[in-house]
């Protein structure tokens, strides 16, 4: 068994309607590849709707699944009804959104400006709020059920973290979002998770945060237990379980998937995993020697 295998059996998401912001590139277009092959009808959406309509071709001619490419940006209120209704006319109904939307920069924070730091919290958190008050309301409207939200944050949610303080922030409030409103609306059948995602590498995203050769300096895989990012097929298994029925108890959850990343920097002594062999039996040899006397 090989961790970038797919994991869930091929009818899995049979009948189901995803709308996927941010889904015309990197991890968004990896999880809309595996929803397809699992049976779902998936809508992407970003601003650049080229790229969408390119994103959907390629990835219908790979899984002989059906893409959906709509223009909107979740900043705009008007323009997610509007995304959310040309998908309900296309494909008749939609039991799941994914907010993978996201914005981030990587700079101490006295040297943002401010509309800098607006941009990220508007597409982050404002984005995701659009998005989920124009389907949840949509939902109790209509009076479904079985319906699901999954939104993608991340660990520095709950931990914060220098240098990203705008994403921090967005995230923090949109983890917020989806525990609260698992309690308030699953008595209307809508289910809220999270995935908290650690490194995983995508060419577009990870080029603009860490441009040049400063992505070689910063190994971010050395910060992680493992050793090594995820790969992309990791992502979208656990997004595909989550939005399936098979996780119809699973209700307000975030789920870390990182590696142990953000528990190895949050460990008061796990910085003593450098200290060499040699070194350590010295150390023993010193207890010793003390208890000895």
């Amino acid at each position: 068994m090989n961790f970038k295998n797919k994991m869930l059996r091929d009818d899995a998401l049979q009948g189901k309607t995803i709308v996927v912001t941010g889904g015309g590139s990197g991890l968004g277009k990896a999880m809309t590849k595996y929803f397809m092959e699992l049976g779902a009808q998936v809508a992407i959406t970003s601003r650049n709707l080229e790229k969408l309509k390119t994103t959907a071709e390629a990835l219908e001619a790979e899984t002989c699944g059906t893409c959906f490419p709509v223009q909107c940006d979740v900043r705009d209120y008007e323009q997610v009804v509007a995304m959310r209704d040309a998908v309900i006319e296309q494909f008749g109904s939609v039991d799941v959104l994914l907010n993978n939307a996201a914005g981030n920069f990587i700079s101490p924070t006295e040297r943002l400006s401010a509309n800098a730091f607006d941009v990220v919290i508007d597409i982050v958190l404002k984005g995701s709020k659009n998005c989920t008050l124009a389907f949840g309301k949509h939902w109790i409207d209509k009076k479904v059920t079985n319906k699901t939200i999954l939104n993608i944050v991340t660990t520095y949610a709950w931990t914060g973290s220098a240098y990203v303080v705008p994403s921090a922030t967005a995230k923090a409030g949109v983890l917020a979002m989806t525990r609260s409103l698992a309690v308030e609306w699953a008595k209307y059948g809508i289910r809220s998770n999270a995935i908290a995602p650690g490194p995983f590498p995508t060419k577009g995203a990870w080029e603009r945060l860490l441009p040049g050769d400063l992505a070689e300096k910063f190994d971010l895989s050395k910060k992680v237990p493992l050793r090594r990012v995820g790969a992309h097929q990791e992502l979208a298994n656990l997004a595909a379980y989550l939005v399936s029925d098979f996780s119809a108890y699973i209700n307000g959850e975030v789920v870390t998937i990182d590696g142990g990343e953000w528990l190895e920097g949050a460990g008061q002594f796990n910085l003593l995993q450098d200290i060499p062999e040699e070194l350590w039996d010295q150390l023993e040899a010193m207890v010793k020697a003390k208890r000895n006397k």
